[in-house]
């Protein structure tokens, strides 16, 4: 028996003309009364507006006297289990698709934009391009790309960290937090730790594969395991 886990649309009717809509919504009724999702309609085989809706029976209806009255001709709408993400959803499809019907543009609230970053990186390697081209030096860069020599073992996370990291590891119901410095050692409750085994422990009081255990955030509330910095 097929997983459910993680849906998010559970049925969907598409590419369905208006003239279905206004002669037997009464039909239509039966599956979308007080049911959320997300609808769209097209004008021809272009996609004219994108909306989200906690009752798409009304909102369909809506549509057939609005100002987008006679700006379309067909919609689709997908049902959903769960509205967690809908605005989230609603906001990547005006983004991409940009509806000529729509008046706004999609907020994607807590994404980071990777923009000034990529530029950031882009002329870093510019300016190694031209270092390796006119001879100059690499001291600099040496320096900074270099982890923090630490007494002892040298930390397993050194090859993979180039910035503090937040870590996370849930044990028993319960949530606890670590940080990962720029050479690559663990700092956990006042104590230095070399690899993400010995940290997590600390926390279980027993052997534990850190690497399978500890989260941190690729980006802004995407939380992985800290084994997918070894396959990048």
């Amino acid at each position: 028996m097929k997983s459910h886990k993680g849906q998010l649309v559970s049925q969907h009717l598409e590419n369905v003309s208006r003239e279905a809509l206004e002669k037997y919504q009464g039909i239509l009724q039966n599956y979308v009364r007080g049911r959320r999702g997300i609808y769209a309609l097209f004008r021809g085989k272009s996609l004219y507006y994108v909306g989200l809706a906690s009752n798409l029976r009304n909102r369909l209806k809506h549509h057939l006297k609005d100002r987008h009255a006679r700006t379309w001709d067909r919609f689709s709408v997908y049902l959903t289990i769960k509205d967690e993400h809908l605005h989230e959803l609603e906001a990547l499809i005006l983004r991409i698709a940009s509806p000529k019907g729509n008046r706004q543009t999609g907020k994607l609230v807590r994404s980071q934009d990777l923009k000034p970053e990529f530029k950031r990186a882009i002329n870093k390697h510019r300016q190694r391009e031209m270092d390796v081209i006119f001879g100059e030096s690499h001291k600099n860069d040496a320096k900074e790309e270099q982890p923090i020599e630490r007494k002892g073992r040298k930390p397993v996370l050194a090859p993979y960290i180039t910035k503090r990291h937040e870590i996370r590891l849930r044990y028993k119901g319960k949530l606890y937090k670590a940080m990962i410095r720029k050479d690559g050692s663990i700092l956990y409750k006042g104590k230095t730790f070399n690899s993400p085994s010995t940290a997590g422990r600390a926390v279980k009081g027993r052997a534990t594969n850190g690497w399978t255990n500890w989260k941190y955030e690729r980006a802004p509330g995407d939380w992985v395991l800290l084994d997918i910095l070894r396959k990048k």
